[in-house]
């Protein structure tokens, strides 16, 4: 006689596939671990030995929380869920390490209208990886099913970060100065913003995500699942090495709306577009759906995955370790007195065709 079915699977919520799922995601989260974290895998709560911050002369803590947003759409239809972990983990860690931080762990929740132990380990999979590639460790989470709230392939995710710097090294406006030069550094593509645009123009336009597209090389869903570059481990590295006074990551908002953000008011940042040329997702997106120049640049990063703010003589070494680090990069422009105006960025000129 076949087991009774308990009344919590008959609401839709399997709470031994959520168990497999635990199982099967506990190596590649331990691999993300480093040695301050204390416990395993499954408990009420995540253990970071704090001790490890006795070395700072005054340590300041930093968080963040954030999500993938609509780019889960793309992942779902795509069946592939190894990836969208490292777009979770660039949002969270690089917004925290733009002020100096070092990430020491993240928090990650899934939730799912059914879970797929598979499917699972494979999302939490790709968070762990690039955890390991930012040096957090990965220190805990939760997965939810919401039968009825989402449909049995459905899912979204966000996460927390906690990182560490110290009081006197925080990066930030007020320590950018006129003369300033302002460096890019370059993203991977869309990494995670604004495709809820993306979205709405490739259904308009009616392709289909298995579109060859020759611009791409590939199909038009392998583009837009381009994972987010994680930038952590190489920016603390510039930062450890030069002398660095603010850093703007470009997301949603588009370079302007972002870099503004570290500019202290009394300077305007001057930049020219004829220094990159946007790799050419944006260009097909731009004219696939008619997309006016100023609604592009407020909405993607236009291939501008983080600006630096720092002297002249900083610019040649930082170049050369983000090279090292596969990540090209050159320069913006550069900061000029306005004394009495608000922060300003100017986008000047054309991009290269």
């Amino acid at each position: 006689m076949a087991a009774e079915q308990s009344a919590y699977a008959a609401a839709g919520v399997d709470i031994d596939a959520g168990d497999r799922a635990v199982e099967l995601m506990k190596a590649s989260v331990a691999a993300s671990h480093r040695p301050e974290v204390l416990g395993g895998l499954g408990g009420f709560a995540g253990f970071f030995d704090a001790s490890a911050l006795a070395r700072y002369r005054r340590p300041v803590l930093a968080t963040s929380t954030d999500g993938v947003g609509t780019k889960v759409a793309i992942a779902q239809a795509m069946g592939r869920y190894d990836t969208i972990g490292f777009d979770l983990i660039g949002m969270l860690v690089d917004d925290l390490v733009v002020t100096g931080a070092e990430p020491l762990f993240v928090t990650d929740y899934i939730a799912c209208g059914k879970v797929f132990p598979e499917r699972i380990a494979a999302i939490v999979g790709g968070v762990a990886a690039a955890c390991t590639a930012a040096g957090a460790a990965l220190l805990g989470g939760e997965t939810a099913e919401h039968p009825g709230l989402l449909e049995p392939d459905e899912f979204d995710m966000a996460g927390a970060t906690t990182g560490v710097v110290e009081y006197d090294r925080i990066l930030g406006a007020d320590r950018v100065r006129p003369g300033d030069v302002v460096l890019a550094l370059a993203s991977s593509g869309l990494h995670s913003n604004g495709y809820s645009l993306v979205r709405h123009v490739i259904g308009t336009a009616g392709w289909a995500l298995d579109r060859d597209v020759p611009e791409f090389g590939r199909t038009l869903g392998e583009e837009l699942l381009t994972p987010t570059r994680v930038y952590a481990r190489d920016l603390l590295a510039i930062i450890d090495s030069v002398e660095v006074h603010s850093i703007s990551h470009i997301t949603g908002g588009g370079l302007a709306n972002n870099l503004v953000r570290v500019l202290p008011d009394g300077v305007v940042a001057d930049l020219s577009r004829t220094t990159w040329t946007p790799p050419p997702v944006f260009r097909v997106l731009q004219e696939l759906g008619g997309v006016s120049q100023p609604d592009l640049e407020a909405t993607l990063n236009q291939g501008v995955g983080m600006a630096l703010v720092l002297p002249a003589a900083s610019v040649d070494i930082a170049a050369t370790l983000a090279e090292r680090a596969g990540i090209a990069s050159w320069v913006l422009g550069e900061v000029r007195s306005e004394p009495g105006a608000p922060a300003r960025v100017d986008l000047h000129g054309d991009h290269p065709a």
